[in-house]
């Protein structure tokens, strides 16, 4: 008979798992309907997500910590291969392609988790003071997040580095940074708008100019139009016209939150941000009562990820920002995104159910027991 340690089950955070299923079971549902083969997928990489989150769950994370800045600059060391050795699809250089296997890889997308392992390593071992980090202090932790931002932007996939770097700054702005140096980083970046715009691509600045222009782009046309089209308590499948004619674009993973308003009008709508909302919010309490700087890191940064991925797609779905290759997390289509999710959800149950194990000693030294 499997004999499970009560204490696991006393620290296992419960509520996330329950505020995840309806988002998994929806989406997996919402896919099948669009595209009954991209359904079937979705399911695999489900079935994929699991099974990483219950092997990582039972690894002992703890004892592994020291591997995360080589995990951290492994993630480097591809993003820089994909300059020399990358594969190109759509004018875009951010796969790296297997010998024999024909199956690519993306480490903008693999190096997220040890992203944020890597600022929990750095900022466990050197805390911040009373006030807030300093800036020498925050110019070293500024280093390790700046250093993917730039090479994912050159790739590039402007989207993805902005994530990473309004998550990172967003991680020290939960930990504590002086309030001086945040006036002082808004200023230079209001200051070097005009330099930043400069140096986007063609495509990047017509996404801008699409934005700001008075009719919207064609796909964010017919994304409001499925908005609009669903009313209060939306439609059946069949009336569904804009995403069962495929009038609606990439309506599977980037406007997916559209079909969402279509199918389920204003009410699902609203009831799908109020479970995104409830999940950001509960992992923003973990994050703020978390005396592990870990867990703090990874419960902070997991509901920085929920709310700037949601944000952005909803607001990009309504034509409130411009169109940037962002999913609706945990909901759109597709294998990378959900693992990475799980992956992060799996490394912060562990560290949060068995943290009974992790103990200070009279010295204030940790030790395992």
């Amino acid at each position: 008979m499997l004999n499970i340690d009560r204490r696991i089950l006393a620290h296992f955070d419960f509520i996330t798992i329950i505020l995840l299923i309806p988002l998994i079971f929806t989406s997996g549902w919402l896919i099948y309907e669009i595209h009954p083969m991209l359904g079937q997928k979705q399911m695999v990489y489900v079935s994929v997500g699991i099974g990483v989150f219950v092997t990582l769950f039972l690894l002992p994370i703890r004892r592994m910590l020291w591997m995360i800045p080589i995990m951290y600059w492994t993630g480097i060391l591809l993003l820089l291969a994909v300059e020399f050795v990358g594969h190109s699809r759509l004018g875009a250089k951010r796969w790296i392609e297997i010998p024999f296997v024909h199956f690519t890889l993306q480490p903008s997308e693999l190096i997220k988790p040890a992203f944020v392992l890597m600022l929990a390593y750095l900022i466990s071992r050197n805390p911040p003071p009373r006030g807030g980090y300093g800036l020498k202090d925050f110019a070293k932790l500024s280093f390790y997040i700046l250093l993917p931002f730039f090479l994912i932007a050159k790739e590039p996939d402007l989207g993805t580095a902005t994530v990473l770097a309004l998550l990172g700054f967003g991680v020290l702005f939960i930990v504590g940074v002086r309030w001086k140096i945040w006036v002082g980083l808004g200023i230079a970046f209001i200051v070097s708008l005009p330099l930043i715009y400069t140096q986007l691509h063609d495509y990047q600045k017509q996404r801008l100019h699409d934005f700001v222009g008075e009719k919207p782009s064609y796909q964010v046309e017919q994304s409001i139009i499925a908005v609009g089209s669903g009313g209060f308590f939306g439609k059946d499948k069949e009336d569904a016209t804009q995403a069962q004619m495929k009038f609606l674009p990439i309506a599977s993973s980037d406007f997916i939150f559209a079909y969402v308003v279509e199918r389920f009008g204003f009410f699902g709508a609203f009831l799908l941000i109020l479970l995104y909302a409830a999940l950001i919010v509960h992992l923003l309490l973990i994050a703020a009562w978390g005396q592990d700087y870990y867990i703090k890191v990874v419960a902070g940064g997991l509901s920085l990820f929920f709310f700037i991925y949601m944000s952005v797609n909803i607001a990009m779905t309504i034509g409130f920002a411009p169109v940037v290759g962002v999913p609706l997390p945990m909901f759109s289509y597709g294998g990378s995104s959900f693992v990475n999710f799980m992956v992060m959800f799996a490394i912060l149950e562990n560290l949060l159910a068995y943290r009974f194990r992790y103990l200070y000693t009279d010295t204030g030294k940790k030790s395992f027991v």
